[in-house]
C-alpha cells in the first residue's frame, strides 16, 4: 500500500509559487512539487505547468521506461512555450521533483534545489543534491554540509527548469525496488531549510501514520518560522506499507 499526504502553505508571502500534484494509475503512483522562482516573474506559473504536465504524462504513460525524461521534457517544452506566446523569455522558471511509485521499482528525478529525501525502516537513506552554488560549495570543500541553510548564496540556482538547455538539466537518480517500510519526503526550499534531517527522522520514529509524519515536521517548520520572513514551504509525504 502507498499511503500519502501533501501540504503547500504561501508562508509570509502574498503568492504561494509552491505547487504540489499526485495521480494514481491503477497501482501505480505519481507525485510531483515544483517551486517557482519568484524573482523571475510568474513563477507561479512555472511550477503549475510543470506539474500539470507532469501528471498528464504520468496518466498516459505511468511508469514505463523513461517516464521521468519524458515528464520533465514535456514540462519544459511546456513552459517555453508559454514564455514564447507571451514574448517574455525572462520569466517563468521553477525546480522541480518527480517520485514516481511502480509496482516493483521507485523512479526519483530532480532539477534545481527542491528536495526528495528517501528513509527505510525509519533511518535516513539519502537525498537529492540541489542544483545550486551552496550544493556546489559543499561538494568541493569550500563549506559544510549543515552551512547551506544559512548560506548567503543558498538561492542562487545552476538549473531550473524554463531556461533553454543544450542538453537535459534534471537528474535522475537510479531505480530501487519497492518495499514496505520506505518513506520518501519531497519538499521546497521553504520548508527543509527550518528542519533538519535529524528532525526529520525523529517525527518519523514517532508517527503512526504518514499524516502525523507530516504534521509534526509542518509544527515544527511552522515553530522554527516564526518572527521571520517566511518563504513558500511545501511537502509531499509517503509510506510505502505492508496494509
Amino acid at each position: 500500500m502507498v499511503r500519502y499526504k501533501s501540504i503547500s502553505n504561501k508562508g509570509s508571502r502574498a503568492v504561494n509559487e509552491d505547487c504540489v500534484g499526485m495521480f494514481q494509475r491503477g497501482g501505480e503512483y505519481g507525485f510531483f512539487l515544483a517551486d517557482g522562482l519568484g524573482g523571475h516573474g510568474k513563477g507561479d506559473a512555472a511550477s503549475q505547468m510543470a506539474v500539470k504536465e507532469a501528471i498528464l504524462e504520468f496518466e498516459e504513460n505511468g511508469c514505463r521506461e523513461g517516464a521521468l525524461q519524458a515528464i520533465f521534457e514535456r514540462g519544459q517544452n511546456a513552459i517555453l512555450s508559454l514564455q514564447q506566446r507571451e514574448q517574455n523569455p525572462y520569466s517563468m522558471k521553477t525546480t522541480m521533483t518527480a517520485l514516481l511509485i511502480g509496482e516493483e521499482s521507485v523512479q526519483r528525478g530532480h532539477v534545481g534545489d527542491s528536495r526528495i529525501y528517501w528513509f527505510w525502516n525509519r533511518k535516513m537513506a539519502g537525498r537529492t543534491l540541489d542544483h545550486s552554488v551552496t550544493q556546489m560549495l559543499v561538494t568541493i570543500g569550500e563549506i559544510r554540509e549543515e552551512e547551506i541553510r544559512n548560506h548567503p548564496d543558498r538561492n542562487r540556482l545552476l538549473r531550473v527548469m524554463g531556461m533553454e538547455w543544450d542538453k537535459p538539466e534534471y537528474q535522475i537518480a537510479e531505480e530501487i525496488p519497492v518495499r514496505s517500510g520506505q518513506a520518501f519526503l519531497l519538499c521546497s526550499d521553504g520548508f527543509w531549510e527550518l528542519i533538519d534531517e535529524k528532525h526529520m527522522v525523529r517525527f518519523l520514529k514517532q508517527a503512526f501514520s504518514v499524516e502525523e509524519w507530516l504534521d509534526k515536521m509542518t509544527a515544527f517548520v511552522q515553530e522554527n518560522g516564526k518572527g521571520k520572513d517566511m518563504d513558500n514551504y511545501s511537502a509531499v509525504a509517503v509510506w510505502v506499507t505492508d496494509e
